[in-house]
């Protein structure tokens, strides 16, 4: 267990309005941190929301020069429209022009400024990784999802050449009751329909929310913390077993898997393919190394902590 604990004072986050920023921040804040967002409408502006424009590079470098550290979410959702060369478009631009401003107004702070910089990223960055095992030392896959996770990471550079601490959390599917990719896994089980997709065997890396905040948490506490740390659920499955264990757990029965065809004719080809029919298998190595431990290591438990809401 590493030791230099270091709890921030005050939190700089963007896309503090979603599932994984909703709670990071409730959680800082009982714990008596304060929380300041950086929020896109100029209306929402108040004592701890300041505003910023990624769009347009506009961001006040005094809004950030309070802070202990930045923890950047914001980017938009990859799974809620089929991906028409716009969507695609405002999926990247929607991550790398946000992280590189961040980055880039961090290193040109000639005063007081945020000690580290965490940001989110995922483990499409590992792109299909069949049955082989990735941790973080895993190379660079193919495919838009792995562009993207590229593309995103390395606008961090600024920041990381200036010294400023950055750590990367590349997260998994992350499931929660009340919103996210499980309350849509959840609906063709209740109405007994929930299936297997495709083969099965590609891999499907799962976490609960309440260990995602846990290791932002970590990140942020732990100033030794830098590079990439694969935000997953220590134990590893494919999408038959998930599906399996899901619903078991929902006492649904899993019916014939959902052919390839359909998931494509559903999504479109590039799509389904990605986010459906190719996965990975990752392992949270740096995480575990650097002496975080779960809390829910199994699926059940993660299932049982998001289902019981």
């Amino acid at each position: 267990m590493t030791e230099n604990v270091r709890e921030p004072s005050t939190v700089v986050i963007t896309g503090a309005s979603g599932m994984v920023g909703r709670a990071l921040s409730r959680s800082l804040q009982q714990d008596g941190v304060r929380v300041v967002r950086l929020v896109r409408g100029r209306g929402e502006v108040g004592a701890d929301a300041r505003f910023w424009a990624p769009g347009d590079g506009v961001l006040d470098p005094a809004h950030l020069a309070d802070a202990d550290a930045v923890v950047h979410l914001a980017g938009a959702n990859i799974g809620d429209k089929r991906w028409t060369a716009a969507v695609k478009r405002d999926v990247l631009e929607s991550r790398v022009q946000g992280t590189r401003l961040i980055a880039q107004t961090l290193a040109g702070m000639t005063g007081a400024r945020p000690a580290a910089l965490i940001s989110a990223s995922a483990v499409g960055y590992y792109g299909d990784t069949g049955a082989r095992t990735v941790d973080e030392g895993g190379p660079l896959g193919t495919g838009f999802l792995a562009e993207v996770c590229e593309a995103w990471e390395g606008a961090l550079a600024p920041a990381r050449d200036a010294g400023v601490r950055v750590a990367v959390a590349r997260l998994g599917v992350i499931l929660d009751g009340q919103g996210g990719a499980l309350s849509k896994m959840i609906t063709p089980f209740k109405r007994c329909v929930g299936c297997v997709v495709s083969s099965g065997r590609q891999g499907f890396p799962w976490v609960s929310l309440h260990d995602v905040v846990r290791a932002f948490r970590f990140l942020l506490a732990h100033p030794e913390l830098r590079g990439p740390f694969n935000v997953v659920g220590p134990e590893l499955l494919d999408n038959a077993g998930f599906t399996r264990t899901l619903g078991a757990f929902l006492h649904r029965p899993t019916v014939l898997p959902l052919p390839g065809f359909l998931a494509r004719a559903g999504l479109g080809g590039e799509m389904a393919t990605e986010l459906l029919l190719q996965g990975q298998l990752v392992t949270p190595t740096a995480l575990l190394d650097a002496g975080f431990v779960f809390d829910d290591a199994e699926l059940r438990a993660a299932l049982t902590r998001a289902l019981a809401k």
